[in-house]
């Protein structure tokens, strides 16, 4: 994990039992086993907890505006098509002020992977409703419980295009591992949504205990479904989890689109782009 971190911004500043790092230590393992130069590999991030991710990573890395990372990151793979980029962000960040983003990234197939770390509130600025937040869960802006709808995320990556989805907690960090190698290696719009205990905020305030608490309950109620239907993939407060590979699925990437639809109107005349 050394040779992945800047060292010297160690400690960081997540809580005790927070999910974040071990989210951060199954992308490093799953760095190794690609066996993607990291000179070739860029991080970017936006605003929140896990938006500080960008910060520790000893690679390329970009820390953006709230809700700007993925049209940033958009940005870098068109100019550089060959770059390997890497969207690690929160909920908030992805979600609520980037979910159109978000959207038109998906749904063009740009040839990014985003990691979006899910503890189903805006924990940083001190723990308001999210659109993640399941209905009934008590924060600081819900004070007497969360009426409204909440996002079901892989359902939401699938309708509008991406092609690779899974969901896993911060407890299964083999198969979480696993899931971003898979989404690292697949061209196009990939999306792995990591569940992770907030100590601090959410956790707290909805009596699930700390971290290791909330871990155990993912233990006791996550269930693996691969090939699961994602319009079955809410999640309640105290309810099962579904967690697995929901979609796997090829079509063009953006660059493959416009290259082919260019090609065939212009002939001779147009280069195909390469970057």
């Amino acid at each position: 994990m050394e040779n992945f971190l800047r060292m010297d911004r160690i400690p960081h500043i997540w809580c005790p039992t927070c999910g974040i790092g071990v989210t951060v230590n199954c992308f490093a393992q799953a760095l190794e086993r690609c066996g993607i130069p990291l000179d070739d590999l860029a991080v970017v991030s936006g605003i929140g907890c896990t938006g500080r991710v960008a910060g520790y990573v000893k690679v390329d890395s970009f820390h953006t505006t709230h809700g700007r990372a993925i049209p940033f990151a958009t940005g870098m793979k068109l100019a550089n098509p060959k770059l390997k980029v890497v969207v690690f962000s929160g909920d908030g960040d992805l979600i609520a002020i980037g979910g159109n983003h978000l959207m038109h990234a998906a749904r063009r197939n740009i040839d990014i992977t985003v990691i979006c770390v899910n503890n189903f509130n805006y924990a940083m600025t001190g723990g308001q409703v999210a659109p993640t937040t399941p209905r009934d869960s008590v924060l600081t802006t819900s004070p007497y419980g969360n009426f409204e709808g909440s996002f079901n995320l892989p359902h939401l990556t699938e309708s509008i295009g991406a092609v690779y989805i899974a969901r896993w907690t911060a407890l299964h960090i083999h198969r979480l591992t696993d899931s971003i190698v898979e989404a690292l290696n697949k061209p196009g719009f990939s999306f792995v949504e990591i569940l992770a205990p907030c100590p601090t905020i959410f956790e707290r305030r909805n009596k699930f205990g700390d971290g290791l608490d909330r871990l155990k309950y993912y233990y006791e109620n996550s269930e693996i479904v691969h090939g699961a239907d994602p319009r079955d993939a809410d999640i309640e407060l105290r309810g099962r989890i579904i967690v697995g590979t929901f979609i796997n699925r090829d079509r063009p990437t953006y660059l493959e689109s416009m290259n082919k639809h260019l090609k065939s109107h212009l002939g001779k005349a147009f280069n195909i782009y390469e970057g």
